[in-house]
């Protein structure tokens, strides 16, 4: 079975911007913390995922459907740095130089993108591992799609199936933007029911099954919890569809166009070479000596020199 890995763009983005430390510039003094780290990741994602295709999804900007109907939504997130958005376009390079496609919609959230991808490749009968921190793709999940949350750069991910989200959050993936509904989302700015937390919320869904069913038995629930679901019905239908993951999306790439063929070698350990990050050359050239690196890459180098001692230390769990 054939295995995609979609990636969550925006997310390894943001995790490589603060876990690596922002003096990270080249000796011409551009900064380059965020695109060591997605660089980082993307390699121990080839490493220990084997891909055979891959892509990456992005948000492309705030007029989304979702942000047409609430105005405020994701409103209150912290702003970010401009010396983040600077390197965008450097990780969109890094993503050119492995030959791998990436996707937006300015209509559509990349979950949005990577729920449609998720969902066609299922079809089509290939295994699925999302790459993401969010937790709409928890709903995604099923026999053949993973989530995989990163963690330590991507040494110690958590991946998600059917059956840990059952263990962790007492719902099913199919149960989770109902769960959503109730709970809400602060990442969102989605507030859900006031006062109904993630332990009643999975208690209600464990038994009513879906939102629909918890409002058909209002008067099943205790005083104290009915009263806030009839004060936040609406509220919490609306959190529940802002929470739905689109499918019939048009692909942007049929799926063929994803595969990792052929890859060469070169423009990736130029780009190493351009900013100066001789850890991943090594660890460049130790992946192009493996199986999934002989089947997938063409050329390369045959040896680097050693990062320094000091850096390397740094930058040690990416």
């Amino acid at each position: 079975m054939d295995h995609l890995v979609l990636i969550d763009g925006h997310h390894l983005m943001y995790r490589a911007y603060w876990a690596i430390p922002r003096t990270l510039k080249t000796s011409k003094g551009e900064q380059t913390n965020a695109v060591f780290g997605v660089a980082s990741m993307l390699l121990t994602i080839l490493s220990k995922e084997r891909p055979d295709a891959l892509l990456f999804c992005f948000d492309e900007g705030d007029e989304t459907f979702r942000h047409q109907e609430a105005v405020d939504y994701k409103a209150g997130r912290a702003e970010t740095p401009d010396d983040f958005y600077v390197q965008i376009p450097r990780i969109l390079e890094l993503i050119h130089a492995f030959s791998i496609q990436h996707v937006s919609d300015r209509h559509f959230e990349a979950d949005d993108l990577l729920c449609a991808y998720a969902r066609h490749a299922e079809k089509e009968g290939m295994r699925v591992t999302i790459v993401t921190g969010d937790r709409d793709a928890l709903q995604l999940a099923s026999e053949h799609v993973r989530i995989a949350i990163p963690h330590k750069g991507y040494q110690a991910a958590e991946y998600l199936g059917p059956a840990e989200i059952e263990t962790k959050y007492g719902v099913r993936p199919d149960q989770i933007v109902s769960y959503k509904g109730l709970t809400g989302d602060s990442s969102d700015n989605l507030p859900g029911v006031k006062g109904i937390g993630p332990k009643t919320a999975a208690q209600l869904l464990q038994r009513f099954g879906t939102l629909k069913g918890v409002y058909e038995h209002l008067t099943d629930i205790a005083p104290a919890v009915r009263e806030k679901l009839e004060r936040d019905r609406e509220q919490a239908f609306f959190c529940e569809r802002m929470s739905q993951l689109i499918e019939d999306i048009p692909l942007p790439f049929a799926l063929p166009a994803l595969r990792l063929t052929n890859i060469p070698a070169e423009p990736v350990e130029k780009f190493f070479r351009d900013f100066e990050f001789t850890l991943l050359l090594r660890r460049l050239q130790s992946l192009l000596q493996t199986p999934f690196g002989q089947e997938h890459f063409i050329g390369g180098s045959p040896s680097v020199p050693a990062p320094s001692p000091e850096k390397k230390s740094q930058l040690s769990l990416f």
